[in-house]
């Protein structure tokens, strides 16, 4: 137990307080945490006498910038040996000038508030100027990227060529913002986020110095709530220890954060999970009344999202999830109950809530459409599913089993009960006649029956053929209305004729796509690969099989009535419950393409001539 502070003598002012962060800054490369690469890197290059004569440390806010650059100002000025050294001994005048941030050799300028030319040509006639005691003058500027671009500018010459006696170190957050012609001149160095891990044992050492108890769990939140700042973890926990005057709860910290306990995250999660809008919107309007921070709750669910996304793609075993130990059993249960589309879908919902939080004065609003949306993800369909369902027969309809993760066999696929009607009430009309189609297209054998080519099964060939292509290639099933005779050429080998007068829907199924597609359809009802020829049928009177049938000039009404017997339209009316309102005069599917205009032989020859 720690020993009691005296009591300050009667009439004296009590000592000033120091916050934590600063108390706790690092004095040692040793000492910098989650920022090995960098110390190390600094550390070689003064065992080496390799010191650069400008850095630039870049990163998040609150990762130790500031805390580098003073200790490689102190290693490079202490008076301790006759050289810069890797370990500073933080005894000496110079290394306590620089402590206190008051040595006259070491100058810290804070660039959002010196950003004029005016300064910087100050800084360029001083720095002819030899230390005063030190091995070097040294110039840091924190957020340097506010400079204006004429302060960049007169900077540029003696960045580059310094005297000997001068080393600049630049710090910033948004090193985007530094024209290219200053980082060609200074040595980079990126600064990492610290790792939640990093900050609670950091937090848990400096409790146990100010000797002030705390839960595990407590610390955990705040180690998350920094978000990769060490500096913001310590501010916070200097915050939390001045409140909580006995020893620190994780409830105490969900108080002063305004975030919510970790089994109402599990409680909401379950409610989303399980499809119960009512009962997530209960606990929000209850946490609200009670002062519960909505943007604090959804950057609490983000981080549960993503647990359960981790989990789902790498086990139980992922490294360092964003949730504590008393929300891991449900995350793990709840991860196998959903399938991981499910769960991006709901990351992609509440990372879109947050950003539209900002700036917004309906967060509350807002979060509640994410629940409830979060609540129907099951029944929401993505377009790609939707297609699917539309373009190709006999594929089973994904409204079968949504959110389920799994998908189940084609004989288990029926209209639920009650027909269309009790899924339009639910879904609307479109899941109903998706869900309709489905049961209605799906066979009770998953795999399609195949027929050999052969002479015997030539016709029967065909027809299936012509009907898969119809259903599948509308627009190319209307080109084969005008073949006029189709024949076996060889071994696994057929070729297909068109009249001389019908050449363009000849050369629309020769065409790289559409041989292509013909082709495939081909493969799928013979089960082999088929070689299809299209060529003109030279026979005398060659006529169209199934092109005749239909009127090559129709009138209004006509084409009218004979537009549902085409596959395109016919799909269209059954899906959607279409209907024809108007037919315009210059719509005729059902004419024939105009024949392509030849010159006589003799012509030929005579031009050729």
């Amino acid at each position: 137990m720690s020993k009691s502070k005296p009591n300050p003598a009667p009439g004296a002012e009590p000592p000033a307080y120091t916050v934590v962060a600063r108390r706790y800054r690092p004095q040692q490369f040793s000492e910098l945490i989650g920022q090995e690469h960098v110390a190390n890197a600094l550390v070689n290059a003064l065992k080496s006498g390799r010191v650069a004569h400008a850095y630039l440390f870049t990163g998040a806010r609150g990762v130790g910038k500031t805390s580098a650059a003073r200790i490689l100002a102190k290693a490079l000025n202490c008076m301790k040996g006759d050289k810069a050294t890797a370990t500073p001994c933080d005894e000496c005048d110079s290394c306590r000038a620089v402590m206190t941030g008051d040595d006259v050799d070491v100058l810290e300028i804070d660039g959002a508030s010196n950003n004029k030319v005016e300064e910087v040509r100050d800084l360029r006639q001083n720095v002819g100027f030899r230390p005063a005691r030190g091995r070097y003058k040294i110039y840091i500027i924190d957020e340097v990227h506010m400079l204006s671009t004429s302060a960049f500018n007169a900077l540029l010459k003696t960045l580059e060529e310094p005297p000997e006696h001068v080393k600049f170190i630049l710090a910033t957050t948004e090193v985007q913002k530094i024209p290219i012609t200053i980082l060609s001149r200074c040595q980079r160095f990126d600064f990492a986020h610290v790792g939640p891990t990093k900050i609670f044992d950091q937090l848990k050492r400096i409790v146990e110095r100010e000797g002030h108890p705390a839960d595990d769990d407590a610390l955990r939140i705040v180690a998350r709530r920094a978000a990769g700042s060490m500096r913001d973890s310590q501010s916070l926990l200097d915050q939390l220890l001045a409140s909580a005057p006995g020893k620190l709860t994780a409830e105490q910290v969900s108080a002063v954060l305004g975030t919510a306990a970790d089994h109402r995250v599990i409680d909401l999660a379950r409610a989303m999970l399980g499809g119960d809008p009512k009962g997530a919107l209960d606990l929000i309007a209850s946490w609200v009344e009670r002062g519960l921070q909505i943007g604090e709750l959804v950057d609490q669910l983000v981080e549960y999202w993503r647990a359960l996304m981790l989990v789902s793609c790498g086990g139980a075993e992922v490294r360092e999830l964003p949730v504590s130990s008393n929300q891991f059993e449900a995350v793990k249960t709840q991860a196998a109950s959903v399938s991981l589309d499910t769960i991006l879908a709901g990351l992609e919902v509440l990372t879109a809530t947050k950003a539209r939080m900002r700036g917004s004065p309906y967060t509350q609003v807002l979060l509640e459409m994410a629940v409830v949306r979060l609540c129907r993800i099951g029944d929401l369909r993505s377009l790609d599913q939707l297609v699917q369902a539309l373009t190709q027969p006999g594929v089973q309809s994904p409204v079968v089993a949504a959110g389920t993760g799994t998908q189940p066999p084609a004989r288990a696929v029926t209209a639920p009960a009650g027909g269309a009607n009790d899924a339009a009430k639910k879904n609307g009309p479109l899941m109903a006649a998706l869900t309709a189609k489905a049961a209605e297209s799906v066979s009770p054998n998953a795999a399609p029956s195949t027929v050999a080519l052969s002479e015997m099964t030539l016709h029967d060939v065909w027809d299936r053929f012509y009907r898969y292509a119809g259903e599948k290639y509308p627009i190319l099933a209307k080109h084969l209305n005008y073949v006029s005779s189709y024949a076996i050429l060889g071994p696994n080998s057929l070729v297909i004729r068109f009249p001389p007068s019908y050449s363009e829907a000849q050369v629309a199924c020769a065409t790289e796509t559409g041989a292509l597609r013909l082709t495939d359809a081909m493969k799928r009802i013979t089960g082999q690969a088929i070689t299809l020829r299209f060529e003109p049928d030279r026979a005398n009177g060659a006529r169209p099989l199934v092109g005749d049938t239909q009127p090559s000039t129709a009138s209004r009404g006509d084409v009218k009535q004979l537009l549902p017997s085409l596959p395109m339209f016919k799909k269209v009316f059954n899906v959607f419950g279409g209907q024809i309102r108007q037919v315009d005069d210059d719509f005729n599917p059902f004419a024939p393409p105009k024949p392509v205009e030849t010159k006589d032989k003799d012509e030929t020859d005579t031009d050729e001539g």
